[in-house]
């Protein structure tokens, strides 16, 4: 669809000039001859562009343009003049305009400069989109009191420039809340640099944090910026600290006192602000013990500390992260949206997730993905369970081999069934009621699984 140009000029001559080149060029053209007609138009067919005149009888461009920023404030618009002056330029530039062109108009300037302002508005627009999306994919999901109080904090520690430690097990979310402090930070603007400690051997992350200069090394062909450098006016977020050598801690500590450093191989003091969060799986007071993390940097780190609990003690939350992951993972995959049972959900509730929130995606990604249906049912998660759980995990007995997905399928939900039955002291319907089947159905069930009322099997 062609791109819609508003001309505002009380000069008949500009208008209908603009109006036929700009519809050569493509674009289709809307024309006011003040200010009172472009702002009706403007409300009635928005336009992607307006070029308007400053001097008009009645409402002057200033005018119209001050209204057009209060009622759009998005609109891209350009504004000319014959009588211009820097004073009216800058004036106009202050209230939002996106450039200034002198009158007599050259035309090639003008579809170059439409060209470019139209451009720059896409790109800002695919910025913003871009923006949202990742705000989307990293939205902190759940309403138990644990990640309420997280989020809280997450607030309170956006809000200030100090260094926060974030503490919790693989999967969780360290990732996610390190981004939600930097979004609620006043440097939201600015890049969120991360760099894994663990997934970079030990001889390469200081030039990794620090940069070097070229020949610093054997392979340094050319300049090269570090992650602190990267990060300057911004956030950084040292993920998997607690795998960092002893060596770099040093360096790392040097730059967190001073905000200064140089790159490998270089001596030029290169000074720098910037806002570090740290992660890690590890409890870094036992590795203090062990002498594998320093003390000093832990304290230097630990200014504001966060803990994000694991999947297993927030059990509330499930429901909530599978209908999240439902509806990302099918946009993701183009796929129409997919639900899943309350049964189904109310299986995976009854799994401790050592693998966390990242284990729980994993597996709503591949239910998405294989499941011909829109709706998952309790059969194809229990499925999936048996395909994913460790045989350990079932608590199975000591001779139980099972031969197939479905034999594995039934083995679980034996024993859950079982574990319910007892939890109840047998009684069948609180344990309908807790697994979310009719008392029918259970009874089939049970039945059927030779599950039998004094526990022995």
């Amino acid at each position: 669809m062609a791109k819609t140009i508003l001309i505002v000029d009380d000069e008949t001559s500009i208008l209908t000039t603009l109006a036929g080149v700009l519809k050569d060029e493509g674009y289709r053209v809307l024309t006011a001859q003040g200010g009172t007609e472009a702002l009706k138009l403007i409300k009635d067919d928005p336009p992607s562009l307006v070029l308007l005149d400053i001097w008009m009888p009645g409402m002057d461009g200033i005018e119209t343009l001050t209204q057009i920023k209060k009622d759009s404030p998005l609109l891209v618009v350009v504004m000319m003049s014959g009588h211009g002056s820097i004073e009216t330029a800058v004036k106009a530039t202050k209230l939002g305009a996106y450039d200034f062109i002198e009158k007599p108009l050259s035309l090639d300037k003008v579809t170059l400069l439409v060209h470019h302002a139209l451009y720059q508005q896409q790109l800002e627009a695919e910025n913003l989109n871009l923006k949202q999306t990742i705000e989307r994919r990293y939205v902190m999901v759940g309403e138990s009191p644990s990640i309420r109080r997280l989020r809280e904090m997450i607030k309170v520690a956006g809000a200030s420039n100090s260094r926060v430690l974030i503490s919790g097990e693989n999967g969780t979310g360290k990732e996610l809340v390190a981004r939600a402090i930097h979004f609620h930070s006043s440097r939201s603007g600015q890049p969120f640099v991360e760099i894994n400690c663990a997934a970079i051997p030990e001889p390469l992350i200081e030039s990794e944090l620090f940069g070097h200069e070229k020949g610093a090394f054997t392979g340094a062909m050319a300049m090269k910026q570090g992650r602190f450098e990267l990060a300057h006016g911004a956030t950084l977020f040292l993920d998997e600290i607690g795998d960092m050598g002893l060596p770099t801690q040093s360096k790392v500590l040097r730059v967190l006192q001073e905000q200064r450093f140089t790159r490998v191989g270089g001596t030029r003091v290169i000074e720098v602000d910037v806002r570090v969060i740290a992660a890690s799986n590890k409890n870094l007071q036992d590795e203090i013990k062990k002498g594998t993390f320093r003390e000093d940097l832990y304290y230097r780190l630990n200014v504001i500390p966060l803990h994000v609990p694991p999947l297993r003690e927030r059990k509330e939350d499930i429901p909530l992260l599978v209908h999240h992951f439902l509806r990302e993972l099918s946009a993701e995959q183009g796929l129409k949206s997919k639900a899943m049972t309350d049964e189904a959900i109310t299986l995976l509730t009854h799994y401790d997730w050592p693998g966390n929130v990242r284990e729980l995606r994993n597996l709503v990604e591949r239910l998405v993905i294989m499941s011909p249906d829109a709706r998952i049912t309790e059969d194809e998660v229990a499925n999936a369970l048996a395909d994913q759980i460790p045989v350990e995990a079932f608590n199975p007995p000591n001779d139980f081999s099972p031969r197939s997905l479905r034999e594995a399928r039934a083995e679980f939900e034996r024993r859950l069934i079982l574990q319910r039955l007892r939890e109840n002291q047998w009684n069948i319907s609180k344990t309908a009621e807790d697994l979310k089947i009719e008392r029918t159905h259970l009874h089939r069930k049970i039945k059927l699984l030779g599950i039998q009322e004094d526990g022995r099997d």
